[in-house]
């Protein structure tokens, strides 16, 4: 797949997409926008990959909208405003259905949209010296796609603070926030995404899959609800053969067929 935006590299189960408009801090724009969820439609069906990786080439992961893309809104009337913010919202939302998990890990400014990018996915991970901010109040428009996956995230306390100030906040801000899961160092960066890699290629795929509709799924139901709807998840897993495999594996202490 040739990508102008982006790069993709498949890899030891592992796809890693970046943002590659390094000159513009991979500031994004309609090309970029169409070509990660062309990026993420092609991926959720492969078989042969287990774990995602979202990246940034350059000195930022993201940071925000280009303004040639600004400028272009700017002019737009509102079919057009409705159909440009349904593509962003489209890829927010594809990222965060994927059935691979998802682990962005950012560096240098996320800002604006781009947290709709690391909100959306399952983890993510930063440098110590990542600058946050959700930006928008300051241009006069709100972060609206965003917000559905920085709310699930943070909560609307820390959302109403962080939105309605725009200002910047740290990598360790954000970790205390749970819009990061854990920061790194120069020094320590291989470790802790590999960390986090080994483990999640050291589960059942279908089961990360069934586990990641499981956590949405719960989250938004009504208490009452979920008792049936779990009952039948984990029957249902035990019923595969991912689940007689791994039940198997475990009782004879040795590895199940997906980790050899």
């Amino acid at each position: 797949m040739n990508f102008e935006t982006i790069t993709l590299k498949i890899e030891h189960r592992i796809a890693t997409i970046r943002l590659n408009r390094p000159e513009k801090h991979n500031a994004l724009n309609p090309l970029m926008i169409e070509e990660l969820t062309q990026v993420f439609d092609t991926l959720k069906d492969n078989e042969a990959i287990r774990v995602i990786l979202l990246k940034g080439n350059g000195l930022s992961f993201c940071s925000g909208a280009d303004l040639n893309y600004m400028r272009e809104i700017a002019s737009f009337g509102e079919a057009e405003n409705l159909a440009d913010a349904s593509k962003l919202a489209t890829l927010f939302y594809d990222i965060f259905l994927c059935p691979k998990v998802v682990v962005a890990v950012v560096h240098g400014n996320v800002f604006g949209g781009a947290n709709g990018l690391t909100a959306a996915c399952d983890m993510v991970l930063a440098d110590e010296n990542t600058q946050f901010a959700f930006t928008e109040v300051k241009m006069g428009i709100t972060p609206a796609t965003i917000s559905p996956y920085i709310i699930r995230r943070c909560g609307a306390t820390i959302a109403a603070e962080l939105m309605l100030t725009a200002r910047k906040f740290t990598a360790q801000e954000a970790e205390k926030y749970h819009l990061v899961n854990a920061t790194f160092t120069y020094e320590t960066k291989t470790d802790v995404e590999q960390f986090y890699v080994n483990h999640l290629l050291a589960a059942a795929p279908n089961a990360l899959a069934s586990c990641k509709k499981l956590i949405r799924t719960v989250a938004s139901l009504p208490q009452e609800e979920t008792f049936s709807y779990t009952v039948e998840t984990i029957a249902k897993q035990r019923g595969l053969d991912e689940g007689i495999e791994g039940m198997s594996a475990f009782l004879e202490k040795r590895k199940p067929k997906w980790m050899v």
